[in-house]
């Protein structure tokens, strides 16, 4: 197993053009920018579903359809149709993260006792009220977990942005594939496989600083 290019300390230089830590950065960027609009979609969507119970077969679908749709084949209609650039990728992306971040939140407020939240109606609670105070922070354990499966799942497809000639760790692998330089291409699959798990327990470590531990035992349970 030939590590030379990981490990050769040019191809870590920040300033140097197409070094390892750029290639993150741009990486990071576009997972970071499709989880925001995938998740600006989906969580208010799927709160309302799980809080009305109306349309759940929206949530039901959007998960096998998630787990179906290949991410390439719908990069390369979105660049058809609207040409390369950073706009087909984004689609791309969302696409994938609107699924497990739907249906986790649909999910989790649905799994809510409804002795609960008929509590907090007896109490005189809207139903604004209800979904914002009682049943989003109930979820939470559920929609977090959601949202570590939708990151992971971005954060390894990402690369697909090298293939319409956008920067990332997927450079390494076209690159590389392109001229036969294995230990290129193997550094790109360690760097995004270590990317994808620090940035699980990092928000492995975020979902413990926000749900209570009430809640984290009774989700593990």
């Amino acid at each position: 197993m030939n590590l030379s290019y990981l490990f050769d300390p040019a191809h870590w230089s920040v300033t140097a053009d197409g070094s390892i830590p750029q290639l993150i950065l741009s990486h990071l960027y576009y997972s970071a920018l499709a989880l925001l609009i995938g998740t600006v979609i989906a969580l208010p969507i799927g709160l309302w579903i799980g809080h009305t119970g109306r349309g759940s077969f929206i949530a039901i679908n959007a998960g096998n359809a998630g787990r179906s749709l290949p991410t390439l084949g719908l990069l390369m209609l979105m660049v058809t149709l609207l040409g390369l650039g950073l706009l087909p990728v984004l689609i791309a992306l969302t696409v994938l993260v609107i699924p497990p971040v739907l249906t986790s939140a649909y999910a989790g407020v649905r799994a809510i006792d409804q002795r609960v939240v008929d509590a907090a109606k007896g109490v005189g609670m809207r139903p604004r009220q209800v979904l914002a105070k009682v049943e989003l922070p109930l979820a939470l354990p559920v929609m977090m977990s959601g949202f570590r499966s939708a990151a992971l799942q971005v954060v390894a497809t990402a690369t697909v942005a090298a293939a319409v000639g956008l920067n990332g760790l997927g450079r390494l692998l076209i690159d590389g594939l392109a001229v036969n330089d294995y230990s290129r291409v193997l550094a790109g699959a360690i760097v995004v496989a270590v990317l994808a798990v620090v940035l699980d327990l990092v928000l492995a470590f975020a979902q413990r600083r926000i749900v209570s531990p009430g809640l984290r035992e009774r989700s593990s349970r």
